[in-house]
């Protein structure tokens, strides 16, 4: 494998003689390695990436994405004389054919970026800071592209946060019932039910534009953002492969469903499961400190409920996968996707119980 690695590095501009690569990350969809080059030994230069043409069927339109979105970031930077740009923005390297890719001879699709030093990311909050850095260095992420000139981005994932659609694909399954599976999720199906009126009041807010397209994120998971190992500040938004258009509460919500629960997602003891305030705290004030600047009313009065909307949407995705004989999600026991979906309601359910006063602090920090 490392000799395949070899080859394809030396398939980029870099200007830099191979030593040697690992396999790097805690990433489940693209094969990643960090490389270490001749003189440098002591530390990896570059990170090399073969992308998963399953999950994106189209390499060459992400990649156009990514090179827009991080060369339009890379010139704000410039003009702010901003110290260190190649630590606080992806740098794509080129191809010896000028591209931001190369295609292997088995079709496989690989790119690479400059390796960002002295920073890490977590794959666990480990304190309130880290969510409050990481919230900023998303709000930051979403501020720079505001003005992004030209077309629109490619949608690379097409309606992946449409809760319409994912209640569809979930009715069906309801309906289909092929492995039999009804009695034994009765009351997460009634839950969902019950709570179809979120999808549908977030797709009203969306046809009547009282919330814009931006460009989001759409995976803002703590990891996704590289944390200084001496300041512990936010330094980079890693993983663009899911940059697309899309709207501020999506890219929030996510932040609350992946950061304000201090249990894992397939969680079995629902006790156990509930929105951490202090963590939401310390989220929106991060958050707000940045994306207030841009964000309209409508968006910072439904900020909530972009957190209920996106975890909701998790659930569901996985009760649906359940009824369906477990076809999309990884499963390593029975009724797997079942204690993942319970724990997504569960949440849910908190978020309702404390939404008074998560609002009231929102209101708090808009002030």
């Amino acid at each position: 494998m490392i000799d395949n690695i070899k080859a394809v590095f030396e398939k980029f501009e870099t200007g830099a003689e191979f030593v040697d690569a690992e396999p790097y990350g805690s990433g489940h969809i693209n094969d990643t390695f960090a490389v270490r080059c001749k003189g440098k030994a002591d530390r990896f230069s570059y990170i090399l990436q073969r992308i998963n043409s399953n999950i994106f069927p189209e390499p060459k339109k992400l990649m156009d994405n990514i090179v827009r979105v991080t060369e339009h970031i890379r010139k704000k930077l410039e003009l702010q004389n901003a110290e260190e740009i190649d630590r606080k923005v992806l740098t794509v390297i080129r191809s010896i054919n000028s591209l931001p890719y190369y295609i292997d001879e088995h079709q496989r699709y690989w790119r690479m970026y400059i390796f960002i030093q002295n920073a890490r990311t977590y794959d666990v909050i480990e304190s309130l800071d880290q969510a409050r850095e990481a919230a900023k260095s998303f709000g930051i992420f979403q501020g720079m592209l505001a003005d992004l000139p030209g077309a629109a981005l490619y949608e690379i994932l097409p309606g992946f946060h449409d809760g319409q659609k994912r209640f569809a694909a979930f009715e069906k399954a309801v309906k289909d019932d092929i492995c039999g599976r009804l009695k034994t999720s009765e009351r997460e199906i009634g839950f969902v039910n019950e709570h179809k009126w979120i999808f549908d009041k977030v797709s009203e807010l969306i046809e009547k534009g009282q919330v814009p397209v931006r460009i989001t994120h759409n995976d803002t998971k703590i990891n996704n953002v590289m944390l200084d190992d001496v300041t512990g500040e936010g330094v980079c938004v890693i993983d663009l492969d899911t940059v697309m258009p899309g709207f501020a509460l999506y890219d929030f919500g996510d932040m609350v469903r992946t950061s304000t629960i201090t249990v894992a997602e397939d969680e079995v003891d629902l006790s156990k499961v509930t929105m951490a305030m202090d963590r939401f705290e310390a989220i929106v004030s991060g958050y707000l400190s940045t994306a207030g600047k841009f964000l309209c009313q409508a968006e910072i009065d439904n900020l909530i409920l972009g957190g209920k909307m996106i975890t909701l949407i998790i659930g569901v995705r996985f009760l649906t996968d359940f009824l369906m004989g477990d076809a999309y999600f990884k499963t390593s026991r029975e009724n797997h996707n079942l204690d993942r979906c319970r724990t997504q309601l569960k949440l849910v359910e908190s978020i309702e119980q404390q939404q008074n006063k998560m609002q009231a602090l929102v209101e708090k920090l808009v002030k």
